[in-house]
């Protein structure tokens, strides 16, 4: 799957079947659902991925000191970009891996 046609499945009223965690959690994201994506966030934090996401979420809502555990727990370096750039970049990450 193309990260255009993942973007463009929020329109449906669930995530695209066979899709791993992180994905599920942005596309719940995408639709504007960010407690649905926390709540699969929170299902799966044996996940780095998914941390990696639960770290966005929190960088989407603004709580930065939250979002940096987050990042650490997943490994990552803190986001300096955008939250729609971020949103794209782990977006294309988890497709690639597909």
């Amino acid at each position: 799957m193309k990260i255009e046609e993942f973007r463009g499945s929020v329109s449906a009223a669930s995530p695209p079947g066979g899709i791993v965690p992180a994905l599920q959690a942005l596309w719940w994201a995408a639709k504007g659902d960010w407690n649905q994506a926390h709540k699969v966030c929170q299902e799966h934090e044996d996940d780095n991925d998914v941390n990696w996401v639960h770290a966005h979420l929190h960088h989407q809502e603004g709580d930065m000191r939250n979002a940096g555990g987050w990042y650490r727990r997943a490994g990552k370096p803190v986001a300096t970009c955008s939250v729609p750039e971020e949103w794209t970049a782990l977006a294309g990450e988890f497709l690639g891996r597909r």
